[in-house]
């Protein structure tokens, strides 16, 4: 563990750190980059097997991710970080001089560069007056025209474009060239993300998920600060402000009490680079949201990680969750990749004495007791009850356009996530997806929903929310399954059954989900339904389709008087990033065509697994005794 200061519970009552315990991990983790070091310190050679875009790519990322976080470090104090800067300074002379030995790869070369590239614009916009002032001018001309090859390139259209807008205004800011044309572009292509609420979409399709957070609106605070003064900007700039404060709406609901984010979407060895969003909002100042609240956002989160011994005791950052569990990471991640978590340090920027900093943490909303609350942008219905869980249930997020019929992303098309459960993320899980699923049951394989119609999210009451949605049940049939999280089209044959549609109450830790199924012709065996999947050291069965641990509890069971076909709880050893085994319930029934069927899904404390709702005549009868009419929700599903 990296030795940290004491907790100061009086500043900070929530998570007891302060900028020191920040300083401390920030420090651990330059210091780690520096004994990994090439000589020329142009490239950071973190051990163990190279990631799939090679060690050349491996060694970059680990230069450009951790001078991100060099930059902070500086930026927020210059006088007591010259050796850092210094280091930094050096690695760049070095990396972008053509007939260096260990120069960088460049921008023509590799795809991967342009995104490094702009770790390396906006590190140095930071540090103007720290790293940049170091290199000579043989080293900023190489530095320019290292960077120069992002005008007019091909960049993937999702959030990379902004890659290529920081690169071409730093270059204008220290005179070299840029492409105005690139600009239009390239914002007229980031407008067509926005959506409601303060979200974006991640470029085309349904891809909601930390990518909203750490990348879409984490750039525009440091684009906003190039174009200062500037009046064509003005509109944009205040835009993209109002967008953050309207996103961290939603997102401060989507933090456990224990700092946990959300474990869902790709890209999730990046850890606490979802801290980047709180931090983006204080950094970029006329914020609405209390700073303290920010920093009790930010603060969480790192140091759940911290906690759990990420970095580690050398100040590393494995790919994997908590320890290094490589199976999470794209087929494209690298060793030098997790260090994108740099982005949710963005924070050290800031000078001690910034109320960011000073002000006494506020409570998240999970702090302050259970919620519900619908998040229209992605279709999710987020509760976060007394044991401190935040969980989604999932109607409109699937990394997919409306219509495809490719096998689901384990991140993406589940039913569920949670602050405290991950997704199985096996290659069999992948193929037969389990936990999270209803599911047509097909020569034993299940279905896939991939591609379904979303329907509506709202709030019946401050307690209870409902969503729904259609998809049409799909088997894919020889496809190759690898452990790429959300990014892959997949090649097989796809055989198609009826449609399927679900309707979603959620109140608190239950879930009651109705659920019908238009035959169509089908002739398979069963509806599957599938819970959450339970990991932990001491999982177990508690009964049929029942899984259970200290902390929490997973439960399916059938209501409203369906009979049940089978039931029963799968463990699995090595299936998810979280510590300990994996216990997923699930319950079969035989689907009568054109009639809905009613299941009680639950996550949270296991003494409320025992007391599920009920389901008659029409009507829910919460464990807390509360009720709602479902007639009118099932009729609006037809």
């Amino acid at each position: 563990m990296i030795p940290l200061p004491d907790d100061d519970r009086t500043v900070s009552p929530f998570t007891g750190w302060t900028r020191e315990h920040w300083v401390a991990v920030a420090d651990a983790i330059l210091d780690g980059a520096a004994r990994h070091a090439s000589p020329a310190q142009s490239l950071i050679r973190y051990p163990g097997t190279p990631g799939g875009l090679g060690r050349a790519i491996d060694g970059l990322e680990g230069f450009t991710r951790t001078f991100m976080l060099a930059a902070f470090r500086i930026a927020g104090d210059p006088d007591g970080t010259k050796d850092v800067a210094e280091r930094y300074a050096r690695g760049i002379a070095a990396g972008v001089d053509p007939q260096h030995p260990e120069r960088w790869t460049r921008l023509d070369e590799h795809n991967q560069a342009k995104v490094e590239a702009a770790a390396l614009a906006l590190g140095l916009h930071l540090t103007r007056d720290t790293v940049w002032a170091r290199l000579d001018e043989r080293a900023r001309q190489n530095t320019i025209d290292y960077l120069a090859a992002s005008i007019g390139a091909q960049y993937w259209p999702n959030n990379w474009v902004w890659f290529r807008i920081m690169v071409s205004h730093f270059l204008e800011s220290v005179g070299g060239p840029f492409s105005p044309d690139d600009r239009a572009e390239d914002f007229a292509l980031l407008d067509t993300f926005d959506l409601p609420g303060g979200w974006s979409r991640d470029g085309v399709g349904r891809n909601f998920d930390h990518y909203c957070g750490w990348a879409l609106p984490f750039y525009p605070v440091f684009w906003a600060q190039m174009v200062d003064g500037v009046p064509a900007h003005a509109e944009r700039v205040a835009r993209y402000r109002t967008r953050l404060d309207d996103y961290l709406d939603d997102a401060l609901h989507l933090i456990g009490a224990d700092g946990a984010p959300l474990i869902q979407g790709r890209s999730l060895t990046y850890r606490f680079a979802t801290a980047a969003p709180a931090w983006a909002a204080a950094f970029g100042g006329a914020s609405r949201h209390d700073p303290g609240l920010l920093r009790r956002a930010a603060s969480g989160q790192v140091r759940h990680f911290v906690d759990r011994g990420a970095p580690d005791a050398d100040g590393i950052l494995s790919l994997g969750w908590h320890g290094e569990w490589r199976r999470i990471a794209q087929n494209y991640s690298g060793l030098g990749s997790p260090y994108w978590a740099s982005k949710g340090m963005l924070g050290l920027a800031l000078p001690a004495e910034h109320p960011a900093w000073t002000a006494t943490e506020q409570p998240l909303p999970i702090d302050r007791g259970p919620f519900a609350r619908t998040m229209t942008a992605p279709g999710w219905l987020a509760t976060g009850t007394a044991d401190g869980v935040v969980r989604i249930v999932n109607h409109g997020t699937d990394h997919r356009l409306e219509g495809s019929l490719q096998p689901d992303s384990p991140v993406y098309a589940k039913f569920g996530y949670s602050t405290a459960t991950a997704p199985t993320l096996d290659a069999a899980s992948a193929a037969a997806p389990l936990d999270g699923t209803v599911a047509l049951l097909r020569e034993a394989l299940p279905s896939h929903r991939s591609g379904f119609i979303a329907g509506p999210v709202r709030e019946l009451d401050g307690s209870t929310l409902v969503g729904s949605s259609r998809a049409q049940a799909h088997w894919p049939v020889d496809f190759s399954f690898v452990p790429d999280h959300g990014v892959s089209e997949y090649e097989g044959r796809t055989v198609v059954g009826p449609w399927i549609d679900t309707v979603s109450l959620v109140r608190g830790a239950w879930e009651v989900r109705f659920v019908r199924v238009h035959h169509d012709g089908f002739a398979g065996e069963a509806l599957r339904v599938g819970g959450w999947a339970l990991t932990a050291p001491d999982a177990g069965i508690a009964g049929d389709a029942w899984a259970t641990s200290a902390r929490l509890a997973s439960r399916v069971v059938v209501l409203g008087g369906t009979p049940t076909a089978a039931s029963g709880v799968r463990v699995q050893d090595d299936v998810t990033p979280l510590e300990g085994r994996t216990a997923v319930p699930w319950i079969t029934v035989a689907p009568a065509a054109g009639e809905w069927h009613a299941f009680g899904i639950h996550l949270g404390e296991p003494a409320g697994a025992g007391h599920p709702p009920t389901v008659a005549n029409d009507l829910i009868t919460w464990p807390d005794g509360g009720t709602v009419s479902v007639g009118s929700m099932l009729e609006a599903a037809e």
